[in-house]
């Protein structure tokens, strides 16, 4: 890898580092869109069970914050984005093991459902796998 490719976060760490960012900003909205439609689906996941009042007002902002840091590390090449995003990924494929096997009635496998599992687990595992493989240019 050369000198400049090494000072530069590239087209991949940019997209990661935006996906990151809206993700944080999705998970700190989590309590409004909550709060705004009690009766909807709106509410954080957390190890396959969605999360309601003060426990989706705590933890949906909370992973936003860790979302925000990990965001930020991928976007200013650090090395302690590495484990983050690892724990973030290994977490995300838990998640959503759980939540299938705990799906709501209401909720069938829908075409969505399949493409954001798709999704999730590819970004999330994708960009862990690619900081950990360029994690010798990173500072």
């Amino acid at each position: 890898m050369s000198e400049e490719s090494k000072s530069s976060r590239g087209p991949i760490l940019t997209l990661l580092a935006i996906c990151m960012g809206l993700l944080a900003i999705s998970n700190f909205s989590k309590p409004i869109t909550q709060m705004l439609a009690p009766e909807g689906n709106a509410g954080f996941v957390f190890f396959g069970t969605r999360l309601h009042g003060l426990a989706n007002a705590i933890v949906g902002p909370l992973f936003g914050v860790c979302l925000a840091i990990y965001a930020y590390g991928a976007w200013t090449l650090k090395k302690w984005a590495v484990p983050i995003a690892v724990a973030y990924a290994l977490y995300v494929i838990a998640n959503v093991i759980l939540f299938v096997r705990n799906l709501p009635p209401d909720q069938g496998g829908n075409v969505f459902g399949w493409v954001y599992v798709v999704l999730a687990v590819g970004i999330s595992s994708g960009g862990a796998w690619y900081l950990w493989r360029h994690r010798d240019w990173l500072s």
